[in-house]
């Protein structure tokens, strides 16, 4: 472990200068759902790609409905049914009516739709509050519809292109595809689109004390955490994450697990192994300084200016220099440091510009004055108050008190040079939500 004391931000930028974004590739649109679009995406055909019915109703000419009222209903010819997705279309002319469903083209002739509250729905009857089923009108009331109401140019017609125009940005390169943009790429018929994909993370935690979730906890041993949070955390973040098992205090052991998860991984994440004792597998597996198959790789342990999270490591493994990223064992601590370093590193490889959580300024509410040691960096979970504009902190500084991080919602930020924070004081805030 070097004797150097590296700050938190000489560490996520040594980190960062070395990840680069994944190579683009073509994905079906379903397979780019979370992915990084490469190319700013234009639409080909306007939205929508012809003038269409809101309601469904009756195409008719304006000018007959002028008189239209509810007891000078006008009598209209109903010419036909007009469906959705209908391409043979009847002229609407002077006097005659469509039937029109919602979604089908507006037919020649005609100016606006009337809904089919407005009308008695070809019964012969009062105000309808439906269509009558298709092959029951018009024959089954002589082909007429009375119309009770008036009607404007337009009304209830969605015009071509009141979505998009052709040769409108639909999206811009940098784009997360999330459900509503998949939506649109496939409304302007785009198949296939080409994004970075989502960065595939191993999550590995090592110890011989861990057990699994489900299994009998003996004397001595404590359940595994950190593997199941960072994980899912790698998943909040973007990526495709994959968690495996504790692996126990075996160098060699070790080692071989790391070299089995190369092939499906873009980015390696251990937790638990990086500190100063007799038993910490991760440092004595990975700190040689050159890797043995590639020059220049290897991992550098490191201590941080932080708390918690002082221990740390980074560096690169394999034929394809794969980074890595081992973290503290305490599950506070690798979770902060997640947040702080891994978190911008799946973002970066997913070539995203805005790598980081959002920060935001905030008056501190404690009961008791919060001490921090001088020339760390601490970072206290907390809750924010977005109305208000406070925080206040949530359970002890122990990096043990995984119970109080499930209940924050941010970390509040004390600076190096701070060892004590009164009630009121401003704050830096980092908001995890």
């Amino acid at each position: 472990m070097s004797s150097t004391i590296w700050s938190v931000d000489d560490h996520l930028e040594d980190i960062l200068a070395s990840v680069r974004p994944l190579d683009p590739i073509e994905l079906q649109l379903p397979d780019a759902q979370g992915c990084v679009l490469v190319d700013d995406v234009t639409v080909p055909v306007a939205l929508p790609p012809f003038d269409n019915s809101s309601m469904d109703g009756y195409a008719v000419r304006v000018a007959d409905l002028a008189e239209a009222g509810e007891d000078t209903p006008v009598v209209l010819a109903v010419i036909g049914d007009i469906a959705a997705g209908s391409e043979s279309l009847p002229t609407v002319g002077p006097g005659q009516a469509a039937r029109i469903m919602t979604g089908a083209p507006l037919p020649p002739g005609a100016q606006a739709v009337v809904p089919v509250e407005w009308t008695d729905g070809g019964t012969g009857g009062g105000a309808a509050a439906s269509m009558l089923p298709a092959g029951q009108a018009p024959e089954g009331a002589a082909g007429e519809v009375r119309v009770y109401r008036p009607v404007e140019e337009h009304a209830h017609v969605r015009a071509r292109g009141s979505d998009v125009q052709a040769g409108d940005l639909a999206l811009a390169a940098g784009t997360v595809l999330g459900p509503p943009q998949i939506g649109l790429l496939a409304a302007i018929g785009r198949g296939t689109v080409r994004v970075r994909p989502r960065p595939r993370v191993v999550v590995l935690s090592t110890g011989s004390e861990l057990a699994q979730p489900g299994e009998e906890l003996t004397t001595g041993r404590i359940y595994d955490s950190n593997s199941f949070a960072l994980a899912a955390a790698a998943r909040d973040a973007g990526a495709i994450a994959y968690r495996v098992g504790a692996v126990t205090d075996d160098p060699e052991l070790l080692r071989a697990a790391i070299e089995d998860q190369l092939l499906r991984a873009d980015l390696l994440v251990t937790t638990g192994g990086v500190s100063v004792g007799a038993y910490d597998v991760v440092k004595e597996a990975l700190a040689p300084a050159e890797d043995e198959d590639v020059p220049g790789g290897g991992v550098d342990f490191r201590r941080l200016a932080m708390q918690p999270g002082k221990p740390q490591g980074f560096g690169s493994i394999g034929p394809e220099r794969t980074p890595l990223l081992a973290l503290p064992g305490n599950p506070v601590s690798s979770y902060v440091s997640f947040e702080l370093f891994v978190r911008p590193a799946i973002r970066t490889l997913m070539g995203l510009d805005d790598v980081h959580r959002p920060t935001v300024r905030a008056l501190l509410d404690a009961e008791a004055p919060l001490g921090s040691p001088d020339g760390k960096r601490q970072f206290l979970r907390g809750r924010y108050d977005a109305e208000a504009g406070r925080v206040a902190p949530v359970g002890g500084a122990g990096s043990h008190l995984v119970a109080a991080l499930a209940h924050a919602d941010c970390l509040i930020v004390v600076p190096e040079k701070t060892t004590s924070l009164e009630s009121g004081a401003a704050v830096d805030v980092v908001l995890l939500g």
